[in-house]
């Protein structure tokens, strides 16, 4: 709790994943994958639960053996490769809801965004309380390389061409304005914005900012070894 706000923290970890199979409880600097998102939760002083979301047995297993209880399990149907992340959301805070737990945040906390200091959650817990006017906070990086004035694409003749036709060709970072990156280190809502709104992109939306070796998500094998090698080098 913060500031008399009680925050929701909810872990997705659904089992099926095409990029890279069985991602979420891969081994990962020694331990499953999920295991370093549920010790971030854990080591937070301003969360009041967090909440493992899944539809698999296995990792629902694994989990236990953390010591995490899994009070609920995800309905398939919501474990899709398409399913929204907003509809795990609300099952899990209806759920609580049905307890007589009600929130006032709700966090999400991705296991494939491993590369998380120790205070980024809370001090994006206090950066969207301290700041009443946000509905939503996104943690976000500066995007460098594959910014979005230098992306091509290849045109109906065949040739490389700007992926924005009306913006002037740029090949340079330097000739670029800031763009950010939206990554799953946290993405914070005030409950009543989320039911709303059904996403943390809200109008009255906050970024956290990340270090730039903050900057990878797991998807695939390559970003698993990036983020592994990245882990070890930080001493995470």
């Amino acid at each position: 709790m913060y500031k008399n706000k009680k925050i929701l923290s909810i872990i997705p970890a659904r089992g099926g994943s095409k990029g890279l199979r069985r991602k979420n409880i891969k081994i990962f600097n020694n331990k499953p994958l999920i295991y370093w998102t549920i010790k971030s939760a854990k080591a937070s002083k301003l969360l009041d639960r967090f909440f493992i979301s899944t539809d698999c047995n296995e990792i629902a297993d694994i989990v236990k053996n953390l010591g995490v209880d899994i009070p609920i399990m995800r309905p398939k149907q919501l474990a899709e490769d398409d399913s929204p992340s907003w509809e795990l959301i609300l099952h899990a805070l209806d759920y609580f809801k049905s307890k007589g737990e009600i929130y006032d945040y709700v966090a999400l906390l991705e296991p494939t965004s491993p590369l998380r200091k120790a205070n980024d959650i809370d001090n994006a817990i206090s950066k969207i309380i301290d700041n009443p006017h946000a509905d939503a906070l996104v943690s976000c990086g500066e995007v460098h390389t594959e910014h979005p004035d230098i992306v091509k694409k290849v045109n109906n003749e065949g040739f490389l061409s700007s992926y924005y036709p009306s913006r002037k060709d740029i090949y340079q970072r330097q000739q670029t304005e800031q763009a950010l990156f939206p990554y799953g280190v946290i993405y914070l809502s005030k409950v009543d914005s989320f039911y709303e709104n059904k996403s943390f992109y809200v109008k009255k939306l906050i970024g956290y900012d990340l270090e730039r070796w903050q900057n990878f998500e797991i998807d695939d094998a390559i970003d698993f070894q990036i983020n592994e090698y990245i882990f070890k080098e930080n001493n995470l």
